[in-house]
């Protein structure tokens, strides 16, 4: 809840690292990048409805895609994207997680202190799907095994029956991104002006619409707004409050709505309505909520009100964001 911030804005975007050959980097930049800056990517197999592979979020098609794009280039047969899919679906639900059991992270739940590379190496899909087929074709008649075997072999889980449920399902998701089609959705950059509200969705409008309507009340450590008999609001406080106007429930504190939210990729754009975050992953001190042109509206810190910033700052550092959905 309401970390400190300070004023300021940073002048360096973070960069997504070339951590492999051009080959695969260039597939996969297809599946994650725009047509700019202001550009979002909508991702779709063949004859399915725009956005999603069947009972996935763009999220999941996307990782799913970059995981079978990888095993196409390393030259990995299809049983072994099969093998991959299970076990991502397992351990991240096809999500790109910041957090884990102890310092286990991203789609395969690698950890750095078992010699799986940096944080920044494995919550990077193209690095850790790399990571995975390496292990996974170098263990003896690996494509003898079953599905759930296979995976075993390569995570070393405390559960080592848990890949077979997925099989199935990895099976019709491979069907499905093999033969992926991603472009760039339109564009939805907001305008970060409380006057001209543009957002992706009714929701991110309504959230953005009360935060704005919250401008100028005082920052309340612990505040959640006059209609709950405070004041003012801390960061935490304000998100939850806007995002409650709009259907949404939201976790109560910063370091929550992090660890509960749908994480936008690195590599894509932020969009109007997404929440953004500042501190060390291990504790999240700070959440604002991004309306568009790289401003965001928060609650900053002890005598200081409801306002606009820059969504980057030069005194805290940047975690990430989330998409709130219904």
């Amino acid at each position: 809840m309401g970390g400190k911030i300070a004023a300021g804005v940073a002048a360096a975007v973070l960069a997504l690292p070339l951590l492999l050959g051009a080959g695969i980097a260039d597939i996969v930049s297809t599946l994650f990048a725009g047509s700019g800056p202001s550009r979002s990517l909508t991702c779709t197999p063949h004859g399915a409805p725009v956005g999603t592979a069947p009972g996935m979020t763009v999220e999941q098609t996307g990782n799913a895609a970059a995981i079978v794009a990888v095993g196409k280039q390393l030259g990995v047969p299809e049983p072994g994207w099969v093998v991959a899919i299970a076990a991502a679906m397992q351990e991240s639900r096809l999500r790109n997680l910041r957090y884990g059991d102890r310092d286990s992270l991203g789609l395969f739940q690698q950890r750095p202190s078992m010699g799986w590379g940096t944080p920044q190496q494995i919550t990077t899909p193209t690095y850790a799907a790399t990571k995975f087929f390496e292990r996974l074709t170098a263990t003896p008649n690996w494509q003898k095994m079953s599905v759930n075997d296979a995976a075993q072999a390569v995570q070393g889980s405390g559960f080592p029956n848990a890949y077979a449920q997925h099989e199935d399902k990895a099976r019709a998701v491979v069907a499905a991104v093999s033969g992926v089609r991603c472009q760039p959705a339109p564009a939805t950059t907001g305008t970060g002006d409380c006057n001209n509200i543009q957002a992706p969705t009714p929701a991110a409008t309504a959230a953005i619409n009360y935060a704005c309507g919250q401008r100028g009340l005082p920052y309340v450590w612990g505040g959640d707004g006059p209609q709950n008999g405070d004041y003012g609001f801390d960061c935490s406080g304000l998100t939850k409050a806007a995002y409650a106007a709009a259907g949404i429930a939201l976790p109560r504190t910063a370091d929550a709505q992090y660890r509960a939210g749908n994480h936008v990729p690195e590599a894509q754009p932020l969009l109007p309505g997404d929440l953004v975050y500042y501190g060390p992953v291990s504790r999240i001190r700070h959440v604002s909520l991004y309306i568009g042109n790289g401003k965001t509206l928060n609650a900053p810190t002890f005598g200081q009100s409801v306002r606009i910033d820059s969504y980057r700052y030069s005194g805290d550092e940047y975690a990430g964001a989330t998409r709130p959905a219904p």
